[in-house]
């Protein structure tokens, strides 16, 4: 039987799929990752089918679609009760599993088929209210060593976890939670089983909010040239959400122009951040010469609007959020193609049945997603015909969306609004063709296929010929919490 391979896991928090340098991004810069991509293959149309936290990593680890894993919002304290999860095939198969950094599950200690996990959810709400926090979180008793202050804590250089508000880190740099992360990945490689292959999924909870990246990083970002964020013809859907004074706006525009390029260049140095301690992963996986037979797959769980179309967060179906980064690198011994791109719509539940059929394992035939080996090798040019999405938005409608990476159609299921954008002409989103009469045809070929995922819902969304407004939403199914 053939030596296994290792995998690695990289999972960041709110990356936009365009925020690479090598994606011809006009600011941020990626060195390191414009590495991986090169010897690797990455896909340019992926996509997180619900955009925030929670629904994304349910999606990642399951490799089911939303309505499988129930998650269509986000909600805290609801149990992961998922049999079948990436870590536990990966465990049963013999691999020494490990995962680092966020997990975002309930109760957050669950280890969803891992052996061992070591936590940092980042400031979790939920959690702080309910419980001491070093029981759930491991950065925080190393931290207040590390200081030697009992009261230390991430948070007190005062910024929020979801506001577009940037300052330094206020702490050597190594105590950064990114290079707490990264430190804690490469002391188990030192500590592994050298008799087992390993899953190490290293999961950061930047460049998601605070915007603290250290000075060095937010530094290189404050005074460089940044276009103007992209606005559509279509921002007055929002505008009774908005509110440009707050600091954790969901819509806007900022009040203070200098305020949203202070928050880009917060969030763009975080994203260097992280690439730079990516790199120092990578360096010790070739100095404990497992890069030779280790795959290193990186990713995003969603994105973060940042202002485009006056619009920050996630949840929404737009680029800027619902597009997410993916790269899978291989040993050269697999002969996998190296420096080349995918343009097919792929999804985060692709993720599971890849990563198993490359270690050689089955995939359970609960599994989803559909692995993406044939559109690596260049032996199919499509995984599916389009990617099916839905979210949960300011807790009073769903809104449901459909691409096959060259359309866009979206629908708001409170008011039956529609949009429709052509991604190949307007790759930014600017210009809704809904209104327009001749996007009729289009249209209702979208809706049709719409019309058919829903049917069935509890929602009652789609009575299986037509799409039925004004159904009350929930964040998650029914049956998760039977």
């Amino acid at each position: 039987m053939p030596e296994r391979p290792n995998i690695v896991l990289i999972c960041t928090d709110q990356w936009r799929g365009d925020c690479l340098s090598i994606d011809g991004h006009p600011v941020v810069h990626t060195p390191y990752l414009d590495e991986l991509a090169l010897g690797g293959v990455r896909f340019r149309r992926a996509y997180s089918a619900s955009p925030s936290c929670i629904a994304a990593r349910t999606a990642l680890m399951t490799g089911l679609a939303p309505r499988s894993h129930g998650r269509v919002g986000y909600e805290d304290g609801v149990e992961w009760s998922y049999p079948v999860t990436l870590a536990g095939e990966l465990t049963r198969g013999g691999y020494q599993t490990q995962a680092v950094g966020k997990m975002h599950v309930w109760p957050e200690r669950s280890q969803i088929g891992f052996q061992n996990v070591i936590l940092h959810d980042g400031y979790l709400h939920h959690a702080r209210r309910r419980l001491d926090l070093p029981q759930i979180d491991d950065y925080i008793p190393w931290l207040r060593s590390e200081l030697g202050r009992s009261d230390a804590d991430y948070c007190e250089h005062g910024l929020n976890c979801n506001s577009q508000v940037a300052r330094p880190w206020d702490k050597p740099e190594y105590t950064h939670p990114t290079n707490w992360v990264t430190s804690q990945a490469i002391d188990f490689l030192r500590r592994r089983d050298p008799r087992k292959p390993f899953f190490l999924y290293v999961s950061y909870h930047r460049p998601h909010p605070p915007y603290d990246p250290p000075a060095w990083a937010l530094e290189q970002y404050l005074h460089c040239d940044m276009p103007p964020a992209p606005v559509g013809d279509w921002t007055e859907l929002f505008a009774e959400h908005s509110q440009p004074y707050h600091p954790s706006l969901a819509v806007g525009p900022i009040a203070r122009p200098n305020a949203l390029h202070r928050a880009r260049a917060g969030y763009y140095g975080s994203i260097t951040h992280i690439d730079t301690q990516i790199e120092r992963l990578m360096e010790m996986l070739s100095d404990y010469r497992l890069h030779e037979n280790t795959i290193v797959c990186f990713l995003g769980d969603h994105g973060e609007l940042l202002g485009d179309h006056h619009l920050f967060r996630k949840s929404l179906p737009y680029e800027g959020s619902a597009r997410v980064p993916l790269i899978l690198s291989a040993p050269q011994s697999m002969k996998l193609p190296r420096g080349e791109t995918r343009d097919c719509v792929v999804e985060l539940r692709d993720v599971m049945p890849t990563l198993l059929e490359l270690a050689g394992l089955d995939v359970p035939d609960c599994v989803e997603g559909r692995s993406l080996l044939g559109a690596v090798r260049g032996e199919q040019e499509s995984v599916r015909e389009y990617v099916h999405g839905e979210h949960t938005w300011a807790g009073m409608e769903s809104v449901q969306w459909l691409t096959d990476g060259r359309e866009k159609y979206v629908w708001f299921s409170e008011s039956g609004t529609e949009q429709l954008f052509d991604l190949r002409e307007d790759p930014q989103e600017l210009c809704d063709l809904a209104p327009e009469k001749d996007s009729e045809p289009r249209r209702a070929r979208w809706r049709a296929a719409l019309t058919k995922e829903l049917a069935g819902r509890e929602e009652g969304f789609s009575d299986g010929e037509r799409l039925i407004t004004g159904r009350p939403v929930k964040p998650s199914l029914s049956f998760l919490k039977q």
